[in-house]
């Protein structure tokens, strides 16, 4: 319509419009301008907070793989000592067996190594890591030390923490051997409950001398935290005590893509 009137030179009505919509026209004018200003603001804000929060996330994650390197390297210097003492000791009493001691721990000692590179591996090589550290054991007890592994079959590639299984076969160990007398058999079995790798370790204790409180000391409890930084749950390491066995159940998420 007012093309039309435009085109015919009928101009009045339009300019009387125009002077009497000035204000809506630049209050729209001020609205839209505040409007996309506010999306920029908007969107540069959440662009700095994505950048923040990937910074959080990163500084976090160097946090956790620091402190769960820490923690490997904590129980190394403590087994070390053993050995070496072990190995020191069978020198003059028994050298061939000293000799292979020493072999063994050097085994051993290049598999950490080794492991450390590789977060998660699959049942079998941690087992297999594991009977490193016992042979070495079995060297350093003799006949008192006898080990049953029962490894389900449908367990064998489920996924792990490399090196986790160690100081808790080592805990069930130092406190089954130094409490009772007589041959002490450790017991390591896996089954798989609601899509988790379950392991079960246990070992014989007085409960007339020893207190299960004994068996948290600071291998279990490195254990509980690497586990805690891994998966965000406390609930993934019990412990139970009856008659004459002491337990530990460990639950290991499997992860997606592992």
């Amino acid at each position: 319509r007012w093309l039309l009137a435009l085109a015919l030179h009928e101009t009045e009505g339009y300019e009387e419009f125009l002077h009497k919509s000035v204000i809506i026209r630049v209050s729209i004018g001020f609205l839209v301008l505040g409007i996309v200003t506010m999306m920029g603001i908007n969107w540069y804000t959440w662009q700095e907070q994505q950048v923040n929060e990937e910074r959080k996330v990163d500084a976090e994650k160097l946090a956790r793989e620091a402190e769960l390197f820490k923690l490997r390297q904590q129980l190394q210097p403590h087994f070390l000592f053993n050995s070496l003492n072990s190995i020191n000791a069978l020198i003059g009493l028994r050298p061939e067996e000293a000799r292979k001691m020493v072999q063994q721990l050097s085994d051993f000692l290049r598999g950490t190594i080794k492991k450390e590179e590789t977060q998660w591996v699959n049942l079998v090589e941690e087992i297999q890591y594991l009977q490193l550290y016992l042979d070495i054991e079995k060297v350093r007890f003799g006949h008192r030390l006898a080990t049953v592994i029962d490894i389900e079959e449908s367990t064998k590639q489920l996924k792990l923490p490399a090196l986790l299984l160690q100081p808790i076969v080592e805990n069930a160990i130092k406190f089954g051997l130094y409490d009772t007398t007589g041959e002490t058999v450790i017991r390591l079995s896996t089954f798989q409950q609601d899509g988790e790798l379950m392991i079960r370790v246990s070992n014989p204790y007085d409960p007339e001398t020893s207190s299960p409180k004994q068996g948290t000391g600071f291998g279990l409890k490195s254990v509980q935290r690497r586990l805690y930084l891994l998966f965000a749950r406390h609930d993934l390491l019990s412990i139970d005590a009856k008659e004459d066995t002491f337990t530990i159940t460990v639950k290991i998420p499997q992860v997606p893509g592992i």
